[in-house]
């Protein structure tokens, strides 16, 4: 099974105000990218290097209800909370070339299996029906790409790297567990504290860490 980052998320009470927070930290400003129909909401995305991208992500107050919870925990009151007061360290996505048995040994459920399409690439992934995050966002989502060149590679690139995941949790011994289990490992930092997320980014700004 082979797994690697496939993008991290930035959430924002608004693009507008993601786009003018990420100016501040990081030194550029993050290019538009594009709506989920599926999910009502839209983003900004640039490059982050390795083949993976940057998302600051919002719900889109152009799009109708979808018609489901939103991914992310994005329609949570508390979510909406921390995200309104600043951009927050949502989640991460695991690109893996397995989706299937990712899900089979996963010792926690992942969700179901939903199907995106736009233009000629498809993808799978593993969003869960009542929009929580496993593990309060710890785990990753896990997608499964179509054939063909990794999105990132049509994004701009301004500079800006992901260096580390940083996972913080009470229990080490169980994320250390399930990461083994899951094959991810090797892709994300574990330290003992309160549960949190957090992204380490080299930018023109220097060494910023988003959480």
């Amino acid at each position: 099974m082979l797994n690697k980052i496939d993008h991290f998320a930035i959430g924002a009470g608004t693009l507008t105000q993601g786009v003018a927070a990420m100016k501040d930290a990081l030194g550029v400003e993050v290019p538009q990218g594009s709506k989920h129909d599926a999910m009502s909401t839209h983003n900004c995305v640039m490059q982050a290097g390795n083949e993976s991208f940057f998302e600051l992500i919002a719900v889109d107050p152009d799009a109708p209800d979808p018609g489901r919870v939103r991914w992310f925990t994005l329609d949570d009151p508390a979510t909406q909370d921390r995200l309104n007061a600043r951009p927050r360290a949502l989640c991460w996505v695991v690109n893996t070339d397995d989706l299937d048995a990712v899900i089979a040994t996963s010792p926690v459920d992942l969700g179901e299996v939903v199907n995106f399409q736009r233009g000629d690439r498809s993808w799978r992934l593993t969003v869960p029906k009542d929009g929580h995050l496993p593990e309060n966002g710890l785990l990753p989502a896990f997608i499964e790409l179509s054939p063909g060149p990794h999105p990132s590679t049509g994004q701009q690139d301004l500079d800006v790297t992901l260096l580390k995941v940083q996972v913080q949790t009470p229990d080490t011994a169980r994320m250390t567990d399930m990461f083994a289990k899951l094959q991810i490992a090797h892709l994300a930092e574990i330290s003992d504290g309160p549960i949190a997320l957090s992204f380490v980014l080299e930018s023109p700004n220097g060494t910023v860490t988003l959480d």
